[in-house]
């Protein structure tokens, strides 16, 4: 694993030539059908982000989330998981820890993992930090003891995926990244079919799309299910700055949105990641970002959302599902 990239680059070949069989189509689902996993990411981090990851997916249509280790809050949700063993919950791998005076530390301790401190003793604010400070060694050492972390509470992952992204960040991240999901077998987020969102979003140039589906085929081969897409902006849609974020407003707004993004989507398995918050007070002191967060708790339960979906007859699945229909491909 350790020459990964230039493997990738070696394989590089026509991107015409690949095959058109979505991921989706792979594992079983209908051919030409958009399956969707709205996952939830930040599980963990503050009760409010556990009651609202919890409601919407007991009551709305997301079906998906990931824990953020580190985190004060995350044993309430993993005795959630104990007691809830079928939920779809994954490992939020977090080298980053991005609010002002809400901090969290690296579970490995400053001695096996000092580029990944800050000055505080905190995870670094941002990603650019990390990827000038850290280095791969330190940032696998910490992954795999939040992935430990997970399965101390005696639930298995049922895939990992990034915290704000940092594990893309840099190549070497990345393939450490890629290379301790296949070691340990669970299914890692990474868009790796047709990728046209991402590609959208991500300003990607043909290359890029390459590199990431000869990974894709690493990851097929190695056992794991793959994702065809991603969209990882929602956290993005935001109300006009003169329009209030009231409830009604931020519902209305966010629900338009995922439906012009469902509409959007092509077929193949499309992991859609947001934010998910109970509303309180109390949050408000954590993070600004609460309207994005509390729109998109309340858009998870709008019936107009789940209406839309039903009668797209759009397929909603889970990295469970999916990891459970990949045993049985050969």
């Amino acid at each position: 694993m350790k020459y990964l990239f230039l493997f990738v680059f070696c394989l590089l070949g026509n991107i015409g030539s690949m095959a058109q069989e979505t991921y989706a189509e792979k594992l079983g689902y209908p051919k030409g059908k958009k399956v969707i996993i709205f996952h939830i990411d930040d599980a963990g981090m503050s009760y409010e982000a556990n009651q609202g990851t919890i409601l919407a997916m007991e009551k709305g249509v997301a079906n998906s989330a990931s824990v953020m280790m580190p985190c004060g809050w995350v044993p309430a949700y993993m005795k959630y998981l104990q007691q809830h063993p079928n939920t779809d919950a994954g490992v939020h791998l977090t080298l980053t820890s991005e609010w002002k005076g809400y901090r969290w530390f690296p579970l490995s301790g400053r001695d096996k993992v000092p580029g990944l401190h800050d000055k505080e003793g905190a995870m670094w604010s941002n990603v650019a930090s990390v990827v000038k400070n850290a280095s791969a060694d330190e940032v696998e050492t910490e992954i795999r003891a939040q992935i430990a972390r997970f399965r101390q509470f005696g639930v298995e992952p049922s895939h990992i995926d990034s915290h704000m992204g940092t594990l893309f960040g840099s190549p070497a991240f990345t393939e450490r990244y890629v290379k301790v999901g296949i070691q340990e077998k669970i299914p890692v987020m990474f868009p790796a079919g047709h990728a046209t969102l991402i590609s959208k979003e991500r300003n990607s140039p043909a290359q890029e799309i390459q590199q990431f589906q000869q990974i894709g085929k690493m990851l097929w081969n190695a056992g794991l299910p793959v994702l065809d897409d991603l969209f990882a902006d929602t956290y993005g849609w935001k109300l006009a700055a003169n329009v209030p974020n009231t409830e009604e407003n931020l519902r209305k707004m966010k629900t338009e949105k995922y439906i012009e993004l469902l509409k959007e989507a092509k077929p193949g398995i499309t992991m859609v990641i947001m934010h998910c918050a109970a509303p309180s007070d109390n949050f408000k002191e954590i993070t600004d970002s609460w309207p994005t967060r509390y729109g998109d708790f309340w858009a998870m339960l709008d019936p107009a959302l789940k209406t839309f979906i039903e009668k797209e007859g759009i397929i909603l699945t889970t990295w469970r599902e999916m990891r459970e229909r990949r045993a049985k491909v050969k």
